[in-house]
């Protein structure tokens, strides 16, 4: 982090210091964490109230781990504390401050329905081979994630990509308050969460908040293959780049092939010459993110050949995305069930099928995809159809949410032999007595059905404490 005297971070929060009568020798100069367990020495531990815990039973400990402050909503004794109102809007704040702290910083925001994740790791990886990044770890894309990313920026940093979740209109425009984005990737529009917005088109205007926020001297990427991203155009007085396969994007893929698992090589046309990429991730859907990826670093002053390069080495960093694992056994296990919507589960039965390749039998084991509102049967249904269409050899349903996967399979007929199970437990004695050498297994749903637990236990990977 900049360091940052408890002075200061009064004066960007508002608030008010307890504890100690020198807060300008007070210095926070190590992490901003808001888990005692994270802090060490010049860390501020920031105290949330949450659903389950109260953050300020735990000021006493991450002082003890080396904390020299907390930012609270109440004096804690014995431990130096900033005071504020609200400690989530005051943390804002506080991330705000430290942008402000780093003017040579470019600050990249990436939103869309699905992807961001991925897109994310992927820039982050690409601009490290150009100047010190910070990214967030797995998905903190929300209120109090995007500040705890923006904290570790460093005097050094060059470039901050900040993943920036909605789930609701004006959400986003709050986030780049936090982070004021120099480019802002949207990369879909699709039906997640569309039971809190209401609606496709309300997620398409909280999405385009990203946009909005840009300086005329900014950049807009957005993927001209989808209408609802293409429209946002309108939306900003920045400059826009578009990607996609479309014939008129701007960055554009062409000769996409797809190797046995499901890994996308293609070149790259740009305004400014063309680069040869061979991904390493799986599934044909990545090849519009490394599009973005493309588009941002040239903006961010690279080489396409030097861009080219780092996307060929670059690698999924967070878990349950397309997960890849080879058995002793010869069964292949892809564990995609961080989350799931409708366009995420079809990019994911694709990538099956061409992992399939034919003559290896398949399996889907889907859970349920939430926060769909009324919309949710008729998606489950339709996905289940993808299923059967796609030739998907066995179906596996797993939980009494999801059973509507398993009426859209049936109706569309063909080969897709459907079992319906209560849970992970039966669904796992279900495929160990049943796979064999050379099965591919896909497991992809919502991250509250869990089956993500199920992947690592087929994939004999030990669960975390």
């Amino acid at each position: 982090m900049i360091a940052l005297s408890l002075s200061e971070i009064r004066d960007l929060t508002g608030g008010a210091v307890h504890g100690t009568d020198s807060p300008e020798a007070v210095v926070v100069d190590g992490p901003v964490t808001t888990d005692s367990r994270d802090c060490g020495p010049g860390s501020l531990y920031v105290a949330r109230i949450g659903e389950t815990a109260d953050g300020h039973d735990y000021v006493e400990a991450a002082a003890a781990a080396g904390a020299v402050a907390a930012l609270t909503s109440r004096p804690v004794a014995g431990v130096p504390c900033v005071v504020v109102d609200d400690v989530q809007t005051a943390f804002g704040r506080l991330a705000r401050g430290v942008v402000d702290r780093a003017p040579d910083l470019t600050v990249v925001a990436v939103t869309g329905s699905s992807g961001k994740t991925s897109t994310k790791d992927l820039l982050a990886q690409v601009l490290a081979t150009a100047g010190e990044t910070v990214a967030p770890v797995n998905s903190l894309n929300g209120e109090i994630g995007v500040p705890l990313t923006v904290c570790r920026v460093t005097p050094a940093t060059r470039f901050l990509v900040a993943e920036m979740g909605a789930r609701g209109i004006g959400h986003l425009a709050y986030l780049t308050t936090i982070a004021p984005p120099d480019v802002s990737v949207v990369l879909n529009v699709g039906v997640a969460h569309v039971g809190e917005f209401g609606s496709k088109e309300a997620v398409a205007q909280a999405k385009g908040e990203l946009v909005e926020a840009l300086r005329p001297e900014g950049l807009a990427v957005l993927n001209a293959d989808d209408p609802e991203v293409a429209k946002m155009r309108s939306r900003t007085q920045a400059r826009v780049v578009t990607v996609g396969r479309s014939a008129d994007a701007d960055i554009r893929a062409v000769d996409v092939r797809l190797d046995a698992r499901s890994r996308a090589t293609f070149t790259a046309v740009t305004p400014g010459g063309s680069a040869e990429v061979a991904l390493n991730v799986s599934g044909a859907h990545h090849v519009g993110n490394a599009l973005a990826v493309v588009a941002t670093a040239l903006e961010c002053g690279m080489r396409l050949a030097d861009v080219a390069t780092a996307l060929s080495t670059a690698r999924s960093a967070s878990r349950w995305r397309m997960e890849v694992h080879e058995r002793s056994d010869g069964v292949t296990v892809v564990n995609d069930a961080y989350n799931a919507n409708p366009d995420s589960m079809h990019a994911a039965l694709e990538a099956l099928a061409t992992i399939g390749q034919g003559t290896r039998r398949t399996w889907a084991v889907l859970g349920e995809m939430l926060e769909l509102g009324e919309l949710s049967r008729t998606e489950h249904e339709r996905v289940g159809r993808w299923v059967a269409e796609l030739g998907t050899h066995r179906l596996v349903v797993v939980g009494a949410g999801a059973t509507a996967l398993a009426d859209g399979a049936v109706r569309a007929g063909g080969p897709t032999e459907v079992s319906r199970v209560a849970d992970s437990d039966e669904a796992y004695e279900l495929l160990e007595s049943q796979l064999r050498p050379g099965d591919v297994v896909l497991l992809k749903s919502s991250r509250d059905a869990g089956l993500r637990w199920l992947g690592d236990r087929l994939a004999s990977i030990e669960a975390p404490a």
